[in-house]
């Protein structure tokens, strides 16, 4: 499963990566990513997950990011319901999952909490959350700007096309585009809330320069299932890069063990003593 390179869904290629064990050998953890993100930018994230938690893990690219197909610009705003209901189901069964707990940062934890209430799948068994966005506080349009700033008079495009190659702009538009249309600002997720009653943990830092308390609170609130919630000093919106040893172990703790989780098989398919 190390090879894999990509994965087509619906007839579109994206880049994907896998390590660890395959989905027939272990559970898998699926990585979804932020509005800006894609495989590479996870650096070595994966690998120590893998390798932590003894899980499998599938880590791709959206499509117009990194080296997936190319998307039309602009998005449509429910860009993120359309990753969430339709095509991770199908990157799902493009892979063979079995059994997942969707890790998701930023738009890629909105796109799990979409799924996880919109679609009713077993083999989602849980959610990690880093960074989530349920609605579009003003707070986050406004560093959302500075990033227009930054890509058309910094150094930003330039850093971005190391990871997207020629789905640079794309990448950088279909997401800026979409925060800084006006009719953005009625976008939210609540509704999928109620709906999910898998375990969640979810974390912030608490100088996340894209979104306040607001998000965990209102998960929290709302949702059916437990909540773990992890604040996390001198972090910005990106836990996995600014405390990754924080970030890993909040998640070890949280993802059950291979032997818990074959015990509840055995159990669940009349196997068990």
């Amino acid at each position: 499963m190390s090879e894999m390179d990509h994965l087509t869904v619906d007839g579109v290629r994206l880049e994907a990566r896998w390590l660890g064990p395959g989905p027939d050998e272990a559970p898998t953890l699926v990585l979804l990513h932020e509005g800006l993100g894609c495989v590479s930018l996870w650096r070595d994230f994966p690998e120590r997950l893998a390798e932590a938690t003894g899980w499998g893990v599938l880590v791709y690219s959206r499509q117009g990011y990194g080296a997936s197909d190319p998307v039309e610009v602009p998005r449509p705003l429910s860009y993120m319901h359309r990753e969430g209901l339709e095509v991770l189901p199908g990157v799902l069964d493009a892979a063979g999952i079995r059994q997942t707990i969707l890790v998701g940062h930023s738009d890629g934890a909105s796109i799990a909490l979409i799924n996880a209430g919109g679609v009713p799948d077993p083999r989602v068994i849980g959610l990690v959350l880093m960074a989530p966005h349920v609605l579009t506080e003003t707070f986050c349009v406004a560093s959302i700007r500075e990033a227009r700033k930054a890509f058309e008079e910094g150094g930003l495009r330039q850093g971005l096309a190391r990871h997207h190659g020629d789905n640079v702009d794309c990448a950088f538009w279909g997401w800026n585009h979409a925060w800084l249309d006006p009719a953005f600002l009625h976008w939210n997720i609540e509704e999928y809330l109620p709906d999910i009653e898998v375990p969640i943990l979810q974390m912030q830092g608490r100088e996340d320069q894209y979104g306040t308390e607001v998000h965990l609170e209102r998960i929290e609130r709302q949702v059916q299932g437990p909540v773990q919630s992890i604040w996390l000093d001198d972090c910005g919106h990106s836990p996995h890069r600014d405390r990754p040893d924080a970030a890993l172990q909040a998640i070890v703790d949280f993802v059950p063990d291979l032997a818990t989780l074959k015990g509840r098989h055995r159990q669940q398919t009349g196997h068990g003593r």
